[in-house]
């Protein structure tokens, strides 16, 4: 949860890859919901999972809008704390756990890097990032913003069909 906080900090990125990785887990649960049973004796809870994933969609992709660069609007730590809560419960509820770490890889490698950074300035005294979290390194090393936004995007659907790749829907 709270690596959606911290991957919050560039216009559109927190969003952007929040509605990648709550599609993969829609398509999920849509499809287990199809694989439930036959018409009429499906699963009304997969249904409903699927159903909030997709509100959740609809929403961040409105917010996503006017969050763009240059953004007229900003999440904060209600929006992204929220989105990051809500994505992990549909990876519970869809009992997705693991496939959230690596589908969620993008918030994993954001808090790894502020974890790095502290421990590192703490214990050696020097820094491994030019600054924390992650995004803002590469901010600093001479990424243009919408640079920065759109590879993570990118790296967020490689990591999403990595771990597609590697699902079985019972």
């Amino acid at each position: 949860v709270n690596g959606a906080n911290l991957t919050d900090g560039i216009d559109g990125m927190a969003a952007g890859v929040v509605v990648i990785m709550l599609l993969t887990f829609l398509a999920i649960a849509g499809i287990a919901w199809l694989r439930s049973g036959d018409p009429g004796a499906r699963s009304d809870t997969l249904l409903d999972i699927a159903t909030l994933a997709a509100a959740l969609i609809g929403g961040t992709i409105g917010f996503l809008w006017y969050n763009a660069h240059p953004a007229e609007i900003f999440m904060g730590d209600v929006g992204s704390l929220a989105l990051g809560a809500a994505l992990a419960t549909v990876a519970i509820l869809i009992k997705q756990e693991m496939l959230l770490v690596l589908v969620g890889g993008v918030f994993v490698l954001e808090a790894a890097s502020v974890v790095i950074q502290v421990a590192s300035f703490k214990l050696r005294g020097k820094r491994v990032f030019k600054m924390a979290p992650l995004h803002h390194h590469f901010e600093l090393s001479g990424w243009k913003e919408t640079q920065v936004v759109v590879r993570f995007w990118i790296i967020s659907m490689m990591l999403v069909l990595v771990g597609l790749s590697t699902l079985k829907i019972r």
